[in-house]
């Protein structure tokens, strides 16, 4: 899992947990079922299965992959819209190309982040590259939604291209762990995402038998995803393991333990922390569309049938399937 790696002894460390820290409990830990997303790549749905209100401001996430590919096999997704909120896709392993109606695109790969700001609506595709499809070979991310409050879900697009290279580094006090800020802020470190809805992202590797302790801001709430590995969660030491959710209750930090024993294919536990503050608004949920009623997601299929979201440009990216 290759992503971004530095060498901890250089980073900034966070701070020790003061006497007073209020350490969050564990809510409930979940595991998301198994499918086909777009063409067929294989994803697990992190947070099918976990109430709507624990979650909010974020909407739903796929792990896609990991899944090594042989030639011919990796998949991604043709043009569709998307209205109402923001997508994220964040590259661990491997390389994807996007492209929207508005103007955005490029490639992201290994720690990279597209963040593309829907709002009022945009057609976009993401699909793998002719090499990567042509030669097979390692693919494993994310791709997240958060939400967007009502006063910005009309918001014009934007798109955000994070290169690896550009994520806050820091790690803890004993440098067993990698902390790669995407977007947010820990204890003064800013990721580089700029988000509409205040929320932080970080990617975190924790070596075998090390613990990470967290400040985490009191108004957010907080989730843990486990992309691969295993150790315990919260003072409560709950098990966790690849493909588990955890969410956790109030507090001001947040504590990971990973497994002296890892298994070979996953060497340390490697977490995606989400926090965000709440919106609280309902929430409508069809397809490609996230609005916060009926009538609105009506309106927003009619005006994408309506060509109002943007055009396919001249020189649109198409999934490729390979030699034929």
């Amino acid at each position: 899992m290759p992503a971004v790696t530095a060498d901890t002894l250089t980073l900034p460390r966070l701070s020790p947990a003061a006497p007073d820290a209020t350490e969050r409990r564990v809510i409930t830990i979940g595991k998301g079922p198994q499918g086909l997303e777009g063409e067929g790549f294989p994803v697990r749905r992190a947070f099918a299965g976990t109430r709507t209100e624990l979650l909010d401001p974020f909407i739903h996430m796929d792990q896609m992959g990991e899944v090594e590919y042989a030639p011919g096999e990796p998949r991604g997704t043709d043009w569709h819209p998307h209205r109402g909120f923001e997508t994220v896709t964040y590259i661990i392993d491997g390389r994807f190309q996007h492209q929207d109606s508005h103007g955005g695109g490029g490639m992201i790969e290994n720690g990279a982040t597209q963040w593309m700001t829907a709002g009022s609506g945009v057609l976009h595709i993401e699909t793998p590259p002719k090499e990567l499809v042509d030669s097979g070979g390692m693919f494993h991310g994310i791709q997240l939604w958060v939400n967007l409050p009502s006063k910005d879900k009309f918001i014009a697009p934007r798109y955000q291209n994070l290169t690896g290279d550009r994520v806050g580094l820091v790690t803890t006090p004993d440098a067993g762990a990698l902390v790669r800020i995407i977007a947010g802020e820990i204890e003064g470190h800013q990721g580089p995402g700029s988000t509409h809805t205040p929320i932080v992202m970080a990617h975190t590797t924790v070596q075998p038998g090390a613990q990470l302790s967290l400040p985490w801001r009191k108004d957010f709430n907080a989730l843990a995803y486990v992309l691969s590995g295993k150790g315990t969660v919260g003072v409560q030491q709950r098990p966790i393991s690849e493909g588990n959710l955890a969410v956790l209750a109030d507090g001001d930090r947040i504590t990971f333990t990973a497994s002296e024993q890892q298994d070979s294919k996953s060497p340390a536990l490697e977490l995606l922390l989400l926090g965000g503050q709440p919106i609280g608004e309902p929430v409508f949920h069809y397809g490609p569309f996230v609005m916060n009623t009926r009538d609105e997601v009506i309106k927003a299929i009619e005006d994408y049938q309506s060509g109002s979201f943007g055009q396919i440009p001249a020189d649109a990216l198409r999934p490729y399937h390979g030699r034929r």
